[in-house]
This record gives structure tokens, C-alpha cells and sequence, in this order.
């Protein structure tokens, strides 16, 4: 006769196996919350997943990501605050948004303070953009640790009445920015009249007339829809800016040195990746915009929007000319 012993629950059975020095699935492990304010889709969430399943598999499951798109967890700066206490682990934020907590960061924020995309690329690939990310590890007030750069484009005008060709069609267009003073002051010393609003309140903005137009790079325009309105775009590419992956200093204080080294290694993964697929994405936005008929204006000459944002630079750049020095010198 067989004699049948009881079934154990997974309570003992985690704890048996606990005790025999065994890891199980259901315990095993810790999860750490990675927030995007993008969509599933989205270059960096992709990236950043990516990122997640080579963490797993080089620590067999002992650290692993889960992914919040979609400001799940929160908005930008809401995300940044409970990354400052080790709520969430791993994100990416605008420089607009983190330089209100690392104040040098705001040397990204001048318009024109790249030549062109490809120049912020090898300015962040270098010796610039690994002092900016220890400017973030460094200061004992920001709580966060700076590991990579994302990028997120050039950002351009766009608007309802008119196509752009020179300021003298920007002039006295209300023109939707960022809510930072640099981005109010650039928009308003290029004739235009500056106003602040929730990113999510755009596209009925620009329906109901409260705004004539805004700027964002070719991907937002196209994916949340703002072209559907908004019917011309002007490549002015007045501001370039790269999105910074961080962490929790919290988190990252309590992780061995070879795990700290694993996570950076792995993030310049994410900064590659994450470029080669915002071209692609850049690329199917371009497209979509000839289909959709959009009128696009390729500016020959940008010098009178260069020249208009010099009180701009003059009045918040001043105290980083040694780092915009640093920045022009790069090839």
C-alpha cells in the first residue's frame, strides 16, 4: 500500500527551501521599478525593458525591472521625487525638468547651445556629458545618480496659422513652452508670445485656439496627434534635449561594487540602443508628416533666431560660459 504524505503549501515550501539555501520563483529575487513617462513603444521604454531582461539574465533572476509606461507612477517631476526616497529605482528626465534639482544641467537648457543633433551626440559621448552625470552623483542634495543620456530629439516650432519662414511670421503667436523660465524668455525674445501648460492640454489648445502653436520634436508631434491640427512645422531646432537615465542614490548605496558596475555597463547599452531606435522612430514620423501633407519648412539660415535668444543666453548663461566653452570646442 502507498502510504500518500500531505501536500505542503508554497508558504513551507518557500520556507524549506529558504532554509536549504534554495531560491523559488515565487521569492526569489528583487524587482526594481523603472517609471517612463512615454508610451509602451516608446525608444527608451523599449531600451529600458531591454535593460531589465539583461539584468535578470546576468544575475539569474536575483535583480530584475518592472516597467510603469505612461506616467503610471506619477508625472516627471513626481517621479524624479520618489526616486529622491528609493520608491522607483530607474528613469529617464528631461534636463528641463532635473535641472531645477542639479542646477548645472541648465547649460543644456540655452537654445542653440548645440550646433545640431549630431553635436550633442559626441558632446554627451564625451568627457562633457560624463562630468554632467557626476555633477548628478555628486551632489548630496539630488539623492539620484546619473547614468546615461537618452535622446529625445530636436524640438521645433509648429502652429495653426502660418508656416514659420523667419521670426516675422513667429512674432505675436502664442506659442506653447515648457514651464521653465529659460524656455519663456527664448520664446518671447523670438517675438513670439510664450505660454505655460500641461503637456496633456495641448492638442485642445491648439483645437479651441487658446494657443496658435507650440514646439516638441517630429515624434511627439506626429504620435500625440498635434499635427492633425497644427499643419505647418519649421525645423528650427532651437533646443536639443537629451533626456538623463537615473537612479536612486537609496538603491544604488545598498548594491555591491560589481553590481553597481553591472547596472552602468548596461546602461550605456540603454543610451545606444535608445538613439538607434529614435532615429527609426524620427524617420516613420517624417514620413507620416509628407503623407499627412504637413507643409515643412527647412530653414537655410537660422542666424536672425540665433541673434534674437542672445539676451536669453546673456541672462541665464553666464555663470556656465566655462561649460558652453567645453561645449563649442567639441568637433
Amino acid at each position: 500500500m502507498i502510504q500518500r504524505r500531505p501536500l505542503l503549501g508554497m508558504g513551507a515550501l518557500g520556507m524549506g527551501a529558504a532554509a536549504a539555501g534554495i531560491a523559488t520563483p515565487a521569492f526569489a529575487g528583487t524587482v526594481w521599478k523603472q517609471a517612463n513617462p512615454h508610451p509602451e513603444g516608446y525608444p527608451s521604454v523599449v531600451a529600458m525593458e531591454h535593460f531589465g531582461k539583461k539584468l535578470a539574465a546576468a544575475t539569474g533572476g536575483r535583480l530584475s525591472t518592472q516597467m510603469y509606461a505612461a506616467m503610471q507612477l506619477g508625472a516627471e517631476k513626481e517621479t524624479i521625487q520618489q526616486a529622491q526616497i528609493g520608491a522607483i529605482q530607474m528613469l529617464p528626465a528631461s534636463v528641463g525638468a532635473l535641472a531645477a534639482v542639479v542646477d548645472e544641467l541648465n547649460v543644456f537648457n540655452l537654445p542653440f547651445v548645440f550646433r545640431n543633433t549630431a553635436h550633442m551626440h559626441h558632446v554627451v559621448d564625451g568627457k562633457v556629458g560624463q562630468d554632467l552625470l557626476d555633477a548628478i552623483t555628486n551632489n548630496p542634495n539630488s539623492k539620484l545618480v546619473g547614468l546615461a543620456w537618452i535622446d529625445a530629439g530636436a524640438r521645433s516650432v509648429y502652429d495653426v496659422p502660418r508656416p514659420i519662414h523667419g521670426l516675422k511670421d513667429l512674432k505675436g503667436l502664442k506659442m506653447r513652452v515648457i514651464q521653465n523660465p529659460i524656455f519663456l524668455a527664448m520664446m518671447d525674445a523670438m517675438g513670439a508670445n510664450a505660454i505655460s501648460m500641461g503637456y496633456d492640454q495641448v492638442f485642445s489648445a491648439l483645437q479651441t485656439g487658446v494657443i496658435d502653436g507650440a514646439e516638441n520634436n517630429m515624434p511627439s508631434y506626429v504620435y500625440d496627434h498635434h499635427f492633425e491640427v497644427a499643419k505647418h512645422y519649421t525645423f528650427t531646432e532651437h533646443l536639443i534635449l537629451p533626456e538623463v537615465l537615473i537612479f536612486s542614490r537609496d538603491t544604488w548605496d545598498k548594491l555591491s561594487k560589481p553590481d553597481q558596475d553591472l547596472v552602468r555597463r548596461l546602461s550605456h547599452e540603454v543610451q545606444a540602443e535608445a538613439r538607434t531606435l529614435w532615429a527609426l522612430k524620427e524617420k516613420d514620423a517624417l514620413k507620416k508628416m509628407i503623407e499627412a501633407k504637413i507643409d515643412i519648412v527647412h530653414l537655410k539660415d537660422k542666424s536672425e533666431f540665433v541673434k534674437a535668444v542672445q539676451p536669453v543666453w546673456k541672462k541665464y548663461g553666464s555663470k556656465y560660459d566655462a561649460m558652453i566653452k567645453r561645449i563649442q570646442a567639441v568637433a
